[in-house]
């Protein structure tokens, strides 16, 4: 204060500032998750998701059976900005800015109801909008009655219970009971997401049960972890201002080693490409997903590439952890290390597809399509010394011949790449080649052996030849059994 001056205090207007909280920016899951955060924190083993979308006014709420408050605990907890994210925080605290329950309620409803329980002492306390608009004045009820609430009969001795009513944000459309129960799954399936660390089976850790209307919801583990041929990279420690960050590499299966049902719920309804990246956990809470915070591109090749970073709650403000805990950035020293780490990290998931696309053309000893590499070009022809076309030439002139090769160099010149991209990038499991019919693959089958036959090839080099190419190798049962056929009646 300048000498002779003076100080006033100039406070903001109820009304205004309340409506103005409502667009920080939530949705409902990630408000969901943000109040789900406080019952983490207070020690809770079950949560339960409660949707009440069949009554005339819908109701939402959030009942766990953690440690509950007193009276003059659930008044801090109902005050706007009740902590500042400068304090310090217990290392298991999910908490940031001391505004989760108010601005993430506030974003879905008009009337937010908190009822708590501890040591037998039930404490009740109401923002309704509503009210502080007409009065212009931060006034919280404290209603006489508890028995009317909403779920209030499942409480149990000790916990807290989250009402939301009035829910204009979500009931405001035509289809406005449509429109809330596709949410509320939306919802279930991103908790199932961002928690899945805390409702896993983990030795030494608290397993939280997380229920919506009594069903039990799964843990999506975005890694998926526990399978087989999901490839585990080096674990890598960062220390950071007394601190230690965790970087954990994972490469999922190819789409080929896991059950199509399996391959849809990892991708996700984006997408591997889209989710390939950071996986940012804050306490083992997922904050951000499928982020190279700009230091590398998403790309096909990478699709299978998803890394755990873990950081501890006292690094938020390093990391810009936002009010809504759904956005992040890495410190510059930290950005550097994982700028040094990205291309290493993404190798495995390349080599999935680079190797595995080398290794079926090596393997094939009578291919049809040829793949030539010229500097960083490559190309795809067809191979004309094929036992089957060079056959078929030897029977043309020399003009038929010459009409053949330029039908055959129509054919390669308008190879659909880029279509054949988007489809293996998009789905991969539904690209498949065009089968042939019985007759079809018999007649190819029988001109294939008898053109090695033929050529100087002894019956097992010919077999092994075509059990090495398609379209024999998947199909060699039905192949072998007619060569059998073959050497049996023709010797």
């Amino acid at each position: 204060m300048t000498r002779g001056g003076d100080t006033r205090v100039i406070a903001p207007r109820a009304a205004s500032l309340i409506e103005s909280m409502r667009s920080i920016g939530y949705s409902l899951r990630t408000a969901a998750a943000d109040v789900i955060d406080n019952s983490v924190t207070a020690g809770a083993r079950k949560i339960e998701l409660l949707a009440d979308t069949d009554s005339e006014l819908p109701a939402l709420g959030i009942l766990d059976d953690g440690a509950g408050m007193d009276e003059a605990e659930l008044m801090e907890a109902m005050r706007p900005g009740t902590r500042s994210p400068l304090d310090g925080r217990a290392t298991t605290d999910l908490g940031r800015f001391g505004l989760g329950l108010k601005t993430a309620s506030f974003s879905q409803c008009r009337r937010l109801t908190v009822v708590t329980r501890r040591n037998g002492t039930t404490s009740c306390a109401i923002w309704d909008l509503d009210t502080v608009a007409e009065r212009n004045e931060w006034l919280v009820e404290i209603p006489g009655d508890h028995a009317t609430l909403p779920w209030f009969e499942r409480l149990g001795s000790s916990g807290t219970l989250v009402v939301w009513q009035k829910l204009d944000r979500l009931t405001g459309t035509d289809d406005s009971r449509g429109n809330l129960v596709r949410q509320i799954d939306e919802t279930a399936s991103h908790v199932e997401f961002v928690f899945h660390r805390f409702m896993s089976e983990r030795s030494g850790q608290r397993r939280i049960r997380i229920l919506l209307n009594g069903r039990e919801l799964a843990p999506f583990d975005p890694f998926h972890s526990h399978h087989p041929a999901t490839q585990a990279g080096p674990l890598e420690k960062i220390p950071f201002r007394g601190t230690t960050i965790r970087i954990q590499p994972y490469t999922l299966p190819h789409h080929t080693k896991v059950s199509p049902a399996e391959w849809d719920r990892y991708g996700g309804p984006e997408g591997y490409a889209r989710n390939q990246g950071f996986y940012l956990y804050r306490n083992r809470r997922l904050i951000v997903h499928g982020t190279w915070f700009g230091m590398a591109r998403q790309s096909e090749v990478a699709k299978l590439c998803r890394v755990r970073i873990d950081i501890p709650n006292s690094l938020d403000a390093e990391w810009k952890i936002d009010v809504r805990k759904a956005s992040a950035q890495p410190p510059p020293r930290v950005r550097e290390r994982l700028r040094q780490i990205i291309d290493p990290i993404i190798a495995p998931s390349k080599r999935t597809y680079t190797v595995r696309g080398k290794r079926l053309i090596e393997d094939n000893e009578l291919p049809v399509w040829t793949r030539t590499q010229n500097k960083n070009e490559i190309f795809y022809g067809l191979n004309l010394e094929h036992p089957l076309f060079a056959g078929f030439m030897d029977t043309l002139d020399q003009s038929d011949k010459q009409e053949f090769r330029r039908l055959i160099g129509l054919i390669v010149s308008t190879l659909p790449i880029d279509a054949l991209f988007a489809d293996i990038g998009e789905k991969p499991e539904n690209v498949a080649g065009q089968t042939l019919d019985g007759d079809n693959f018999a007649e190819i089958v029988m001109s294939t052996y008898r053109a090695l036959r033929k050529g100087g090839f002894s019956s097992d080099k010919a077999m092994s030849m075509m059990q090495s190419a398609e379209p024999f190798r998947s199909n060699w049962p039905r192949a072998e059994e007619m060569i059998e056929t073959i050497e049996r009646t023709e010797g």
